[in-house]
């Protein structure tokens, strides 16, 4: 490690009523510990108020780190209007995404990035020094009981060393630039308990990929999941990190696990290296300078200072989960939420083209040591490609002293720079079409990692080290048959609370001014659940900056339906402009949980510029909704509505194929009217003119002055304006 150089509700099982934060006269509530930690980070709260699952909080986090998405900040920072960054020491600029790209323009576009980071004294960490998120815990950005979010959607993993981790968008990355905050709506609180002990062989990835495939209804969706029970003591931090950072394809928000023993031991380790930074233990050396966030005063101030959840804290839900009864477990193909026992498919005999050790899911020191042990003495098979890539240069560094790396180089594998590569489907050595990978990664969505067609399965190290040397998914040579459970589906429970009524429903709120009355417009259907932001706005273009929102309307869902653009774009030519009234425009319905995945803002910019203002869902991903909040794009929720349309226009009458026709976007020649006082929402049938009422919750008044102001980034610039008018 080094020090940084300055200028060098789930829909189906549970229900949460959302609300803003109000004062309270009664004795100190309840909290879970993530509910404290964020009440330690949030501004202008009521007196004596606490904060609970469900609140609208203003935030002041330790920390925001962007990525390569830096510079489409950047340029939100100037549009606002702001000149300088509130708290220099807040952001940090990781550039991990594209690097293995030496165009020109792109080393432009990294220059330009550590410029403004030059000018404004932000911490900047150069391409090639690793992947963000894996750079913000080896530095101390995050750190426990602290508060630390990113631009970037794999923020939960910071949740493994005791940190509230969280993503957000770009302009809220922007807003905190500007002003040092953002707002944030608390999620529902899940306990996640896990028993007994991992056996011989079973990793932290076979538990996240056997809790994202047993727990795979949205059981944790845009929840925060607090780690607890005694199985999480015999977990180590890599491990930990590892299950943190997947709690991101398992639907929630956050990922915190306790900080224990286990937890300040890891410290006391990290601090001794950092120590032996120099040879200060001879004669007339000084020390080296201390770190100035792994430190032993904030780490005797982490053991002096308990921070747990309070015994009568509310959780939304209790899973339980087994560890001794899991075997190694691979994901997919194409999907996490279908999680496969190994032994299962090595009898499948499933053969494999690539195969990948990279990304900041598993590629720590412990991560390819594992896969060097299964390596050593043999050879990557002949027609697979295996690829390797470090979490981070420090990660890279210890590994070749240990000689772990250079173990897998002698048999065959490929190095790529330490970055995320072939992860987010970037340079070289992607899955092509027809091929199969196998990959240690975090997300196998259809066309992530390179074809449409191509299948990718996801697995521990060790696994893809042994599949990578016999050609097919398999296990290691030592893994134990006799040491492993039976090969079955692991034990698991779960038991829902029911919820709190302290919540107040909202009450009816005048429409804030210049926002619609009335959404109004031809009603198409996407009969499908968890509609991903790659099925929504194609990773290939997610950092081609200079794509207009014009482009951007033209290649809206190109993933999904590649009809769909010029569907709408037919029908945006007779909508009329708004009238300060009605706003005219496609309304898009569709199924549950859409917009999971990513954090990418232009999922929801593509779809508005489009032509479509408001989209219903049975449910959203988080980070869309958020995205679509921050950028003026309207979304309800409405069961009924996905329900009614599911049993008369799907195929089927499920989600997932279609329509009746096999069509992707169904356009039955529907109409629909939402009142935004009401939530009455009529959806007309133009060739019957028979009509169906539906009652939805139409969003308070916060949203619509964001709607009225364009977004957060016109709300932004409104308040700028109004601090220099004083």
């Amino acid at each position: 490690m080094r020090l940084p150089t300055h200028l060098a509700r789930t829909h189906a099982r549970a229900s949460l009523i959302r609300y803003f934060a109000t004062a309270t006269t009664e004795p100190r509530t309840p909290q879970t510990v993530i509910e404290k930690v964020v009440q330690k980070y949030a501004v202008g709260l009521p007196q004596g108020k606490a904060v609970k699952a469900g609140d609208y909080v203003m935030i002041r986090p330790e920390h925001v780190m962007t990525h390569d998405n830096t510079g489409p900040v950047i340029s939100k920072f100037n549009s606002i209007g702001a000149t300088k960054i509130h708290n220099p020491a807040q952001p940090v600029f990781t550039l991990d995404h594209d690097v293995q790209n030496k165009t020109p323009k792109n080393l432009a576009k990294y220059a330009s990035i550590e410029a403004f980071a030059r000018k404004h004294a932000v911490d900047f960490y150069p391409a090639g020094r690793g992947i963000g998120h894996q750079v913000l815990v080896e530095e101390g950005y995050a750190f426990p009981n602290t508060l630390t979010v990113a631009s970037d959607s794999h923020s939960n993993m910071y949740g493994g060393v005791g940190c509230v981790g969280t993503p957000i968008v770009r302009t809220d990355a922007a807003a905190l630039w500007a002003t040092g905050k953002t707002w944030w709506q608390v999620p529902r609180m899940v306990k996640v308990e896990l028993k007994g002990k991992l056996a011989p062989g079973v990793t932290g990835k076979d538990v996240i990929v056997a809790l994202c495939g047993s727990f795979n209804d949205d059981e944790v969706l845009n929840a925060a999941l607090e780690f607890t029970g005694e199985g999480v003591t015999a977990l180590g931090v890599d491990d930990r990190l590892t299950i943190a950072n997947m709690t991101t394809e398992w639907g929630a928000l956050a990922g915190v696990f306790p900080v224990d023993a286990t937890l300040l031991k890891w410290y006391d380790n990290v601090l001794s290296k950092l120590e032996l930074r120099t040879f200060s233990s001879s004669a007339g050396i000084p020390p080296p300078p201390e770190h100035p966030r792994i430190n032993r005063r904030r780490l005797d101030a982490l053991r002096a200072t308990s921070l747990s959840s309070d015994r009568n804290a509310e959780y939304s839900s209790h899973l339980i989960f087994d560890l001794s009864t899991l075997v190694p477990h691979v994901s997919g193909p194409n999907s996490v939420k279908v999680s496969t026992p190994l032994p299962v498919l090595e009898d499948a005999h499933i053969e494999i083209q690539k195969a990948y050790l990279v990304s900041c899911t598993n590629s720590r020191v412990s991560d390819i040591a594992a896969a060097a042990a299964v390596m050593k003495g043999n050879r990557v098979a002949p027609g697979v490609e295996f690829y390797i890539a470090a979490a981070s240069s420090a990660v890279q560094q210890e590994s070749e002293r240990l000689g772990d790396w250079d173990t897998l180089i002698m048999a065959g594998a490929k190095v790529l720079p330490a970055g995320c590569g072939p992860c987010i489907g970037l340079g070289v050595g992607l899955l092509e079409e027809g091929q199969t990978g196998i990959s240690a990664t975090n997300r196998n969505y259809k066309g992530r990692m390179g074809h449409p067609k191509a299948q990718a399965y996801l697995a521990s190290p060790a696994v893809v080290a042994a599949s990578a040397i016999k050609g097919y998914i398999c296990g290691p040579a030592s893994l134990d048959p006799a040491k492993l459970p039976a090969t079955k589906a692991p034990t698991f429970s779960i038991s829902n609370v029911p919820a709190s009524t302290a919540a107040s429903a909202s009450s009816d709120e005048p429409l804030y001014t210049g926002f619609p009355s009335t959404f109004t417009g031809p009603l198409l259907f996407a009969p499908q659940d968890n509609l991903n932001t790659d099925g929504i706005y194609p990773g290939k273009y997610t950092y081609a900056d200079d794509i207009t929102l014009e482009g951007q309307a033209k290649v809206v869902m190109e993933n999904y339906d590649p009809s769909f653009a010029t569907l709408v774009a037919e029908k945006r030519a007779s909508f009329a402009p708004f009238d300060g009234a009605c706003k005219e425009g496609v309304v898009l319905v569709a199924g549950y949980n859409f917009g999971t995945g990513s954090s990418r803002e232009q999922a929801a910019t593509a779809l508005k510029a489009a032509g479509v203002p408001l989209v219903i869902a049975g449910s959203f991903g988080d980070i869309f909704k958020r995205n679509a909040i921050n950028n003026g794009l309207v979304c309800l929720e409405s069961p009924e509505l996905v329900r009614d349309l599911t049993e008369w226009y799907a195929k089927d009458g499920k989600r997932g194929a279609g329509g009746r026709k096999g069509e992707l976007t169904v356009d039955m020649g529907m109409t629909i009217e939402v009142g935004m006082r009401d939530g009455k929402a009529v959806v007309v049938s133009t060739s019957t003119g028979e009509g169906m009422t539906y009652t939805l919750r139409p969003v308070g008044a916060s949203v619509q002055e964001l709607w009225v102001c364009g977004g957060l980034e016109g709300f932004i610039l409104k308040e700028i304006q109004a601090e220099v008018k004083v």
